[in-house]
């Protein structure tokens, strides 16, 4: 209770702004003028797109991008909902529901993709040409098309549009749904899951113990339905992947992420070449601070010793992050404003809340909406920093409309994590007290390490699950095995692992809800430190630049974002400016 106190008044979200609630007629109106509005767009259009003329596809374009919007505002508010109570059958009825209504409107607007990607290049560009209004949509029709090799039959597409809501999205529900009914025993105390995973970080090793000890154990008693939908959807994947003619398992997100193959190889090198001078030295540097050779895996985010976290109360965070961003734009900071202002972020940890957080950018219309799992550590500070990063970016994206203001995940990354380094930057430099600012800098490392090279691990954790679930299911301890050949492979001799760690594997939710996607937190890590050193080397204009980088969403690519500051994430020698960061923070720390 006096943490609680401690903490402040936490915000909870009002999704008003997008419906009153989940029996208004606001809702019902919508979803009935989408069944008509989808029905209506169907006959006119199918089978005819290739014979319109550019302004008559424009106008086509324009009323798809309509109907999407309300149906992404639909979406969003049946997943907020559900987000915030998980463990609610009534919410999860509701979701369920929601998600059958969309796909069963949805399913009508499939042949409309299937048809652009039909017509020649020449012909297109015949249209282009024709029309104005066609040419603002082409960031849009250029991604449609980069799926046209791996386009199937408007029959094979529909059927498999129709049984994903009772295919893999059931599959992914029954993973959500079981993660946040989970109950871990921890000194008499009943905690959900995210609870005791902030005590894995507590300056109490008794109390890091305790809570590693009871995930474990609860994650062993549940391996087998945790292997089961890694192994179905695993599957899934494959025989998708198959018809669709992907080389490989990672190929489809390779592609949605509109980056090059050998782009995330060298990425994937470089990382896995940088293990021993960055996570194999800090964690047994780490090790020695504690006085031994290893530390247990429990200790692997603990405080350094003699140095103790303080509690950040809500008002202070806000005002640490906004500080930070005003420091570097009074604009980025009045967008960021207003998710504080607003009732825009969900911050308290509740049972049966979604864990972690996210930033859900909703439609642009509307606004996004923050989900926190706030508790008063610096990390969270940083975990505030970076989904706020989220939020004002899709802010800046949002003029660019429902059809173009998404970014690829491998350029998402890069506001939040800007935002983070940021707010890091500001608290170093306003920390006087060397133990504190020790901890500080130990505390920034291990979050690097985590992004960078932890994500790097999960990502080769993924390929081997993949790779090897297509020679035959993997029964929990193969896919234990693999873990822990990916754990102990890049954390080090510096940490020890037990038994129990095995089955760590099981509660990460990215694995089940986006496969491949882990990538692209390295991705964007090493990228906002390149670009961060940029902007510490400008005299002026960064700033502009940087905001034009937001405002593109996905209408640009990687290479066109990263031009104007002089850098190419396709060079291998790129990925090693971001790497050196983290190597130079060991440094510091280290000589210390």
């Amino acid at each position: 209770m006096r943490k609680e106190a401690a903490l402040g008044e936490l915000p909870e979200w009002d999704l008003a702004d997008l419906y009153p609630g989940t029996e208004s007629d606001e809702l019902k109106g919508d979803i009935a003028a989408m069944k008509a509005a989808t029905t209506t767009f169907q006959d006119s259009y199918k089978d005819r797109v290739a014979t319109l003329d550019g302004a008559a596809l424009a106008e086509a374009v324009a009323e798809y991008e309509r109907i999407q919007e309300v149906l992404g505002r639909i979406g969003s508010y049946s997943y907020l909902v559900y987000a915030g109570n998980m463990a609610d059958p009534v919410v999860g009825r509701f979701f369920q529901s929601m998600q059958e209504v969309l796909n069963e409107i949805s399913t009508r607007l499939i042949f409309f993709s299937l048809e652009i990607n039909r017509i020649e290049d020449d012909a297109l560009g015949a249209k282009y040409a024709e029309s104005a209004a066609l040419r603002h949509y082409e960031p849009w029709l250029r991604d449609v098309r980069l799926f046209r090799d791996h386009d199937l039959s408007d029959e094979i597409e529909r059927i498999l549009h129709a049984k994903s809501v009772s295919g893999r999205n059931a599959w992914v529900r029954l993973f959500d749904e079981t993660l946040a009914s989970l109950v871990f025993e921890v000194d008499g105390e009943r905690l959900g899951l995210e609870e005791t995973l902030h005590l894995l970080s507590d300056s109490d090793g008794a109390a890091r113990k305790k809570a590693a000890k009871a995930l474990g154990t609860v994650f062993a008693a549940n391996n087998r339905l945790f292997a089961l939908i890694t192994n179905t959807l695993a599957r899934d994947k494959q025989t998708e992947d198959e018809w669709r003619h992907y080389p490989a398992p990672e190929s489809a997100r390779h592609l949605a992420n509109q980056v090059e193959p050998e782009v995330v190889d060298a990425l994937t090198k470089a990382v896995t070449d940088a293990y021993p001078k960055l996570s194999h030295r800090y964690y047994t540097w780490k090790a020695k601070q504690f006085g031994v050779e290893q530390i247990d895996y429990w200790d692997r985010n603990a405080p350094l010793p003699g140095g103790e976290d303080k509690l950040i109360g809500w008002p202070e965070a806000r005002d640490i992050v906004l500080d930070a961003y005003g420091r570097f734009s009074p604009d980025l900071a009045a967008i960021g404003k207003r998710f504080f202002d607003n009732a825009w972020i969900d911050a308290p940890a509740r049972k049966g809340k979604a864990p972690g957080a996210f930033a859900h950018p909703t439609v642009p219309a509307a606004h996004p909406y923050l989900l926190l799992n706030y508790q008063g550590r610096t990390r969270d500070v940083m975990t505030l920093a970076h989904e706020l990063g989220h939020g004002v970016h899709q802010v800046l994206a949002g003029p660019q409309g429902a059809l173009m203001s998404s970014t690829p995940l491998t350029l998402a990354e890069t506001a939040s994590v800007f935002g983070e380094q940021l707010t890091f930057r500001a608290l170093l430099e306003r920390e006087t007290d060397p133990a504190r600012r020790r901890l500080m800098l130990a505390g920034k490392v291990e979050d690097m390490l985590n992004t960078v090279v932890r994500q790097i691990a999960f990502y080769r954790f993924e390929q081997r699950v993949h790779g090897e679930r297509r020679e035959g299911e993997l029964l929990p301890d193969r896919i234990g095995d693999i873990w822990m050949e990916v754990q102990t492979e890049s954390l080090g001799p510096g940490i020890r692992f037990h038994e129990e760690y095995r089955n760590f594997w099981c509660y990460v939710p990215h694995f089940i809800h986006s496969p491949f996607y882990v990538y692209a937190y390295a991705f964007g890590d090493c990228l906002v430190n390149a670009l961060y050193a940029v902007y510490q080397q400008s005299e002026s204009g960064f700033q502009e630049k940087y905001f034009e980088m937001l405002k593109a969403g996905g209408t640009r690519r990687h290479k066109e974002l990263l031009a104007p500051f002089g850098l190419d994430a396709s060079d291998p020698a790129f990925w090693s400016l971001g790497l050196d960061v983290i190597e130079s923070f060991i440094d510091e720390l280290t000589a210390a």
